[in-house]
């Protein structure tokens, strides 16, 4: 049968294009970055934990359409490894701008500096994610043409599609009313329906080119948005980051931590008392390190010459060669009989200890005074002591940190070697200040006290006692031979810095006495200036 005007095969035929459109139409994604159902849980998890997250997405949403797939787009374009994105035409019309916003971030080249810092770590994410609000905000209000007019795209493929679809229920009404000759008495229902779904068709089409092209004028302003958005979260993971480091807070301990405790963690880190000297922490914890590579276990320390003795394990090359020759092994036999080989020279370094090591740390009012580039003599300290909790952690040894001011004021924190450091603890030891005057006896006796424990529990003797302060102070005659004879018992060593304040360390002065050995820190941008501690302690 041939197919005319009024034929129902004549109207199928009018009608074949918006049949076929309504049953294939694809399926449009409302999120840019691709993810499985891990990472679509690992996002909700992290919201849910998020009050800072869920802030942004209430108060974005008071504003903007779509701003929670926004935000999901930015977190697992940072989480993930090797975000993908969808090809815009996999995208629901009305989420294009976010598309493009994902695309300009992950196509910056301030976002591979970020991602080093975020991937695979939904925390580190989240607080990207926080980090870029206020870029978000202008792009956001940048792009409020480009979205509004992409809502009306999608609103207009949405009625287009919809005709569409009634073109083919009135194409069911006219079959059901087909004469047997093949007429079709529906048929005007039919030409309406397809003439309506053409004009929608059209329009959608008109709309779609219309947010084509306010997409178009808003990309150089979300491009800008989305790379100042990906250096300030690069710079805010940095710094977090470097923060944690100083304060010896390692990547696998994050790892474990729960979301809360982690973001407590950091806001009191970002805001405690000694948080502008976190740069001043890691400097002397790098140091540290540093020197603990350099120590050499039972070395006599650092050569500097050549000296006398019948001492074999530092015996020089040229003396050596006498036992090739069997003519001169005699005399090198009476040389050495006599103490005359000659032999490498070496000072300063002794054995290092095997106690505890216990930091006296002065925190009387006068350490608030600030020396070179700004720092206090308590910042110096702290960090010093700090670096010395390091050392006993990686040699396996108790760490006690006692801190003192007058003699009615004393704090003591321990850290025994069989557990790990509690952050908190050692943030609660960082920044307590006790503030008043300052007396040597009360914490040097806490110290031999916590020397004599260790020695009656464990018979560990030489411990190791490193006194920081800034002041002299008298000791009474009976407590200094009490102070000697523990010395003698124990075999602790005992070593002085005096911070800022050079005549503390004279020659006359009562810490000259006490210690072993003794040095002054005037420049105390300087972390160097103790750096032998750590390769004797």
């Amino acid at each position: 049968m041939d197919a005319t005007p009024d034929t129902l095969d004549a109207w199928v035929y009018r009608a074949e294009k918006w049949l076929v459109r309504s049953s294939a139409a694809p399926t449009r994604h409302t999120t840019a970055v691709v993810a499985d159902q891990f990472d679509r849980i690992t996002w909700r998890d992290t919201y849910e934990q998020s009050t800072g997250l869920r802030d942004l997405a209430a108060e974005l949403n008071e504003r903007h359409d779509h701003t929670a797939d926004l935000l999901t787009d930015v977190f697992l374009a940072a989480y993930k490894d090797g975000p993908r994105l969808r090809e815009p035409a996999e995208m629901d019309p009305a989420r294009l701008v976010n598309h493009q916003a994902v695309t300009s971030l992950v196509g910056s080249p301030e976002f591979a500096e970020l991602h080093r810092e975020t991937v695979g770590d939904p925390y580190a994410a989240a607080m990207a994610v926080l980090a870029q609000a206020a870029a978000l905000r202008r792009l956001l209000d940048g792009s409020r043409d480009a979205r509004e007019r992409a809502e009306q795209a999608k609103k207009a493929r949405q009625d287009a599609d919809g005709a569409g679809a009634a073109v083919g229920e009135a194409l069911r009404r006219a079959a059901a009313e087909a004469g047997e000759d093949g007429t079709v008495p529906a048929a005007d229902a039919v030409r309406e329906a397809i003439q309506a779904a053409e004009a929608s068709d059209a329009a959608a089409q008109e709309a779609a080119r219309g947010a084509a092209q306010a997409l178009a004028v808003a990309v150089p302003g979300i491009r800008a948005a989305a790379r100042n958005a990906a250096s300030k979260a690069a710079e805010a993971a940095r710094e977090e980051a470097a923060l944690m480091r100083a304060w010896g807070v390692g990547p696998g301990e994050l790892e474990r931590m729960p979301f809360g405790r982690r973001a407590r963690l950091a806001e009191r880190l970002r805001t405690g008392r000694l948080a502008q000297w976190a740069g001043l922490i890691g400097r002397f914890r790098q140091m540290a390190d540093g020197e603990r590579a350099r120590k050499v276990e039972n070395t006599a320390g650092e050569l500097v010459g050549v000296t006398l003795g019948d001492d074999l394990s530092r015996v020089i090359p040229s003396e050596l060669v006498n036992l090739g020759l069997p003519e001169m092994r005699a005399v090198f036999a009476a040389r050495y009989a006599a103490g005359e080989l000659m032999l490498y020279d070496s000072q300063g370094e002794q054995t290092t200890g095997q106690g505890a090591i216990i930091a006296c740390v002065d925190t009387s009012h006068s350490m608030y005074e600030a020396g070179p580039g700004g720092i206090t003599r308590e910042a110096w300290s702290k960090a010093c002591a700090l670096a010395l909790l390091d050392q006993a952690r990686h040699a396996g040894r108790d760490f006690v940190g006692i801190l003192f001011a007058a003699a009615d004021k004393l704090q003591v924190f321990r850290f025994p070697a069989d557990r790990s450091a509690d952050t908190e603890q050692v943030i609660d030891f960082a920044e307590t200040f006790l503030g008043g005057g300052t007396s040597y006896q009360r914490p040097l006796t806490t110290a031999r006290e916590l020397l004599e424990e260790e020695f009656n529990d464990a018979a560990r003797r030489r411990g190791d006692i490193v006194m920081l302060t800034d002041d002299d102070c008298g000791v009474t005659e009976e407590w200094m031979r009490g102070w000697n004879d523990a010395r003698h018992l124990l075999g602790f060593r005992v070593f002085g810095v005096a911070v800022g304040a050079p005549r503390v360390a004279e020659a006359d002065s009562v810490l000259d006495a006490l210690c072993d050995n003794l040095r002054s820190v005037e420049d105390l941008t300087d972390v160097h200036a103790a750096a032998d501690l750590f390769r004797v302690i």
